[in-house]
C-alpha cells in the first residue's frame, strides 16, 4: 500500500481492523470474516482492489490465509477476479441486481412465513431493529447495516430447511453490494425501520401470512426505486437497506 495515498490506506486498514473477531478462530476464517465484515460495511467499496500482501500486512498473517479466504469469498459472490487487477470487490450492475432480488423475492418471504407459522421466537429480530435503529439516529452506517441484516437472518432462521437458510444467506451478503445512494432514494433508514416494525409486528402476533406479505412489499419496493439507479451509480458505500 505504499503507493496509496495516505486517507486510502487509511481507510483500507480501518475497514479490515474494524470489528470483533473470534480470537479461536484459525487464520483463515479469521481473514475471511475481516475481508466480509469490511464489504458488507461498505469499508471495502464495490471495484476496491484487494491486494493479498496488503490484507496480510494489515492482519498480521501471511498471504496464504488471506488467498484461501479470497478463493471463498468469490465463491460466494462477493469478490471477483479480474484480468488486470486481481482479486476485486464485487460491482453489481442492474441485470445482476435484479436477478439476486428476483430470487431473494421467491424464496425469502416463503421462509418467514415457515418461520412464523412454526412459532419462532422474534425476539432476537426486536433486539436487531432497536440496534438498527440506535445505530441510524447515531449516523453508524455499518452498524445498522450489520443490525439490519440480522432483523432479516432472524425472522427466517426458524423456517426449518438449513439449505434455505444458507441460500438467503448469500443472497443477503451479493444484496449488499447494492451502493448506499440506491439505499437513499428508497426513502432512508426511518422508512425502513417503519417498514421493519411492520413485518415485525406480524411476526409477533403470529400471522404468518401478513408477515410475508409484509417483507414482500418491503423488498419489492426498495428494488423498483434502487435498480433504475444502477446503470447511473457512482459505486459510493453500500446499502443499509433491504
Amino acid at each position: 500500500m505504499d503507493g496509496a495515498p495516505a486517507e486510502v490506506a487509511a481507510a483500507f486498514r480501518l475497514a479490515l481492523a474494524d470489528g470483533e473477531v473470534d480470537p479461536l478462530a484459525n487464520r483463515t476464517d479469521r481473514a475471511l470474516a475481516a475481508i466480509k465484515r469490511g464489504i458488507l460495511t461498505g469499508g471495502l467499496r464495490p471495484g476496491q482492489q484487494l491486494v493479498e500482501a496488503d490484507i496480510a500486512e494489515v492482519l498480521q498473517m501471511s498471504k496464504t490465509p488471506v488467498r484461501e479466504a479470497l478463493k471463498t469469498l468469490v465463491g460466494s459472490g462477493l469478490v471477483v477476479l479480474s484480468r488486470f487487477k486481481g482479486a476485486v470487490v464485487r460491482e453489481l450492475d442492474a441485470a445482476a441486481a435484479s436477478a439476486i432480488y428476483d430470487l431473494r423475492l421467491l424464496l425469502e418471504p416463503e421462509a418467514v412465513r415457515r418461520a412464523v407459522a412454526n412459532g419462532a421466537d422474534v425476539s432476537v429480530a426486536a433486539r436487531a431493529l432497536d440496534r438498527a435503529v440506535a445505530a441510524g439516529e447515531s449516523g453508524d452506517a455499518a452498524g445498522m447495516s450489520l443490525a439490519n441484516r440480522e432483523f432479516h437472518r432472524a425472522l427466517y432462521l426458524g423456517c426449518g430447511n438449513p439449505l434455505l437458510i444458507s441460500t438467503l444467506d448469500g443472497l443477503k451478503d451479493q444484496t449488499a453490494l447494492v451502493s448506499v445512494s440506491g439505499w437513499r432514494s428508497a426513502g432512508g433508514w426511518r422508512d425502513e425501520a417503519e417498514e421493519h416494525r411492520g413485518i415485525l409486528a406480524a411476526a409477533t402476533k403470529g400471522d404468518a401470512a401478513a408477515a410475508a406479505a409484509a417483507l414482500h412489499e418491503h423488498v419489492t419496493g426498495f428494488v423498483e426505486r434502487t435498480i433504475p439507479l444502477l446503470t447511473t451509480e457512482t459505486g459510493e458505500g453500500i446499502a443499509a437497506a433491504g
